[in-house]
């Protein structure tokens, strides 16, 4: 079975930064879409950030500009950088992955097939 974890969530002040990772038991991370994805308490899950099968990247336009999503094959790890925070930054965090190979990975939720456990993060101001 095919799993996907993620770490390196926790709480920060306005403006401080998180690297999160997601690891995967198998090469989903250089063979399929991927990408980032949160859920805020009252709201929808929303798509952050998303990276293709050859290393096209998409992002939310809410934080362009402040996150930036990128792969480590080898590793099978994707991770997140997140710069910048801020209080609606605030939500539980997910990572995903398709399961075909894509381009222009989409930030849809209903592409992606298999997820993480998520992990939270929080922004005080």
């Amino acid at each position: 079975q095919v799993n996907l974890v993620e770490s390196g969530g926790g709480s920060v002040e306005a403006g401080g930064s998180l690297r999160l990772s997601c690891t995967a038991s198998d090469d989903s991370v250089g063979d399929f879409c991927m990408g980032w994805f949160r859920q805020a308490p009252g709201k929808e899950r929303e798509g952050v950030a998303s990276i293709d099968t050859y290393g096209a990247t998409r992002y939310a336009d809410s934080v362009k500009g402040r996150f930036t999503i990128s792969k480590d094959n080898s590793e099978k790890i994707l991770y997140l950088q997140m710069d910048s925070l801020k209080p609606e930054d605030t939500a539980m965090v997910y990572c995903a992955a398709t399961s075909t190979r894509c381009i222009n990975a989409p930030l849809a939720t209903f592409h992606y097939t298999l997820w993480g456990q998520g992990t939270q993060v929080t922004v005080s101001s």
